[in-house]
């Protein structure tokens, strides 16, 4: 009896473990670069997180027919990369943490040590509209 409880444990554990071991291949995240849109002299590139997951089910217990799947995709955007005049911009629309921030930081620090002003007002703000515009238009 206590053999056959083992036999049962081990063949559950090589079955979860086999599934844990595959979903890589099935769950993914990643980061795209979209198409650049050139306004003025600036080009604005944005950057966006694509998410896809997949599942899939049966079960069998004397039953004719039993299944089940599905799959997932979820697009946010992360950021728009602000190029003029030879000098680049990260403009951040997610939820930033201090290393974020730190990151962010280092292309206006370097600007600044090399007497090179930043990407103008301007073109920054328009950046951030179009982000906002995208996400309402797409996530909501």
């Amino acid at each position: 009896m206590e053999r056959k409880k083992m036999e049962k444990n081990n063949h559950f554990l090589d079955n979860a473990g086999a599934i844990f071991d595959g979903m890589n291949t099935f769950l993914t995240t990643k980061t795209v670069v979209g198409e650049p849109i050139v306004v003025g002299d600036t080009t604005i590139i944005p950057l966006v997180d694509v998410s896809c997951g997949m599942a899939a089910g049966t079960f069998d217990n004397t039953s004719k027919s039993n299944g089940g799947g599905g799959m997932s995709a979820k697009l946010s955007p992360t950021a728009m990369l602000i190029i003029q005049d030879g000098r680049t911009k990260v403009v951040n629309v997610k939820n930033q943490d201090a290393i974020s921030k730190i990151l962010d930081m280092v292309p206006d620090l370097i600007n600044k040590i090399t007497n090179k002003s930043d990407v103008d007002k301007e073109t920054t703000k328009k950046a951030e509209t179009m982000l906002n515009e995208s996400e309402s238009k797409y996530i909501d």
